[in-house]
């Protein structure tokens, strides 16, 4: 919530610029160090957060240090960014963050904010501060609700900040905000912050997206489509980027696809059942018996205006791949089946028929087999290692018993590696695990 507040005045009419002649002084060593941003993080899948603020980084050409400031699940991050335009990149990619600030000061009580704030370098405060502007203030507050006295209270404890512009709460030029944190327990909230921070808003992130792209909205959907929000996490988690080829090999209803191509990839993908690449037979939605005519992967593209980045989708058995030698795709980013809402099938040949079952005719192939997840895996994992390019990322679900898992049991491949590893709790004793992984050297 955004509250008014009187422009602070200076004593005489050269005390700002005698004030900043002072300050320029005590803090030209600070202004040649990387600029500080605040990350204000939404309480949503919180172990996938990190790897992917990390993911984004590293695509945008910033680098994430060992002295970032990361609080674990807190909402509330510090990081050290070369420039504004690589935080402002970041959060046009990001849907686990919610904005950006550059950070001017925070504390742990008041006093250590304004001390803070006092501390830090004015020739990065003064062109947003100058009588030619408009600004506003604004509070926010996690895990705690405050009053419209406390907030306004709190905004005219900052009129030793010398704002000389004009202020403006419909369309400010900046927008500053207060920003204080009670902590993770809302049954024991401190009647203090634990931190105070204060800063310039830069963007705010991709939120909206996983609205946007809702399954509850989509025109073709599965059984097992993914969530928008987790498919995007995804799409981030492996590095997709403009003009990129990412691949699905067991694609089904293309939910996977559709991030890909919102960031300007263009996407391809396998699956082994006819009916659903080509949306034939029962509908998933309730009451609704059959699908439509047009219900297929290449309308939910068209639906969201991203059809020219559709390559195609092959009917195909990812357990036998038919790509020849020199294909490689910049991101393999894919859900395979489990065995439970979805069967795991390859197709099948004389040869595997198994023991102790009569062999059919020669002129009949079964048409598939069971396809055993550590297989499926290993499969998988060739697969990537073969087809990705050098520092092309492979990003996929691991179903996991959660009382008898161990790192251990992650799939490894000498050509592959691990980059990241997320749970997603499904029930109390079952979880899948979210696993990047980046081709660091050549097939062999």
């Amino acid at each position: 919530m955004t509250t008014p507040r009187h422009r602070p005045c200076t004593c005489a009419k050269g005390g700002l610029r005698r004030w900043w002649r002072r300050r320029r002084r005590r803090n030209m060593a600070l202004s040649n160090t990387l600029n500080r941003y605040l990350l204000l993080l939404a309480q949503e899948h919180l172990e996938f957060r990190l790897p992917e603020i990390k993911s984004l980084l590293s695509l945008l050409g910033g680098r994430f240090s060992s002295h970032q400031e990361i609080h674990g699940k807190s909402p509330f991050w510090i990081l050290s960014i070369p420039s504004e335009d690589i935080a402002r990149n970041l959060m046009k990619r990001t849907v686990c963050a919610k904005s950006i600030f550059e950070l001017w000061g925070h504390g742990k009580s008041p006093e250590e904010l304004y001390n803070s704030l006092k501390s830090y370098p004015v020739e990065k405060m003064a062109p947003f501060l100058h009588s030619d502007t408009t600004y506003k203030i604004k509070i926010h507050t996690f895990n705690k609700t405050l009053t419209q006295e406390e907030k306004i209270k709190r905004i005219d404890a900052l009129e030793f900040l010398p704002f000389e512009g004009k202020v403006n709460l419909k369309n400010p030029q900046h927008i500053f905000s207060i920003l204080e944190d009670y902590g993770l327990d809302p049954n024991h909230i401190p009647e203090k912050p634990l931190n105070i921070y204060f800063g310039r808003w830069i963007a705010d992130g991709q939120r909206e997206l996983i609205e946007s792209y809702s399954v509850k909205k989509r025109h073709f959907i599965g059984n097992t489509s993914m969530d928008a929000g987790l498919s995007f996490i995804m799409a981030n988690h492996g590095k997709v980027k403009e003009n990129d080829i990412v691949f699905d090999p067991f694609v089904g209803t293309g939910g996977l696809l559709i991030p890909s191509a919102h960031f300007g990839a263009y996407v391809c993908g396998t699956d082994i059942d006819y009916n659903t690449v080509h949306g034939l037979g029962k509908a998933s939605r309730k009451n609704q018996k059959w699908r439509g005519p047009d219900e297929n992967i290449k309308a939910n593209l068209r639906q969201y205006g991203l059809e020219k980045y559709y390559l195609d989708v092959l009917i195909a058995d990812a357990s036998k791949p038919s790509w020849r030698k020199g294909l490689f795709f910049d991101a393999i980013i894919t859900d395979p089946p489990y065995g439970i809402r979805e069967s795991t099938r390859k197709t099948g040949s004389q040869k595997e028929i198994p023991k102790g079952i009569e062999k059919c005719p020669e002129s009949h192939i079964p048409v598939s087999f069971n396809y055993h997840l550590s297989d499926m895996f290993v499969d998988l994992l060739n697969f990537a290692a073969e087809t990705l390019v050098l520092g092309g990322r492979l990003v996929y679900w691991l179903p996991v018993y959660t009382p008898e898992y161990m790192e251990e049991i992650v799939p490894r491949h000498p050509c592959l590696k691990l980059i990241s590893n997320c749970e997603q709790r499904l029930s109390s004793h079952t979880a899948r695990r979210l696993i990047t992984m980046e081709k660091v050297k050549d097939f062999e």
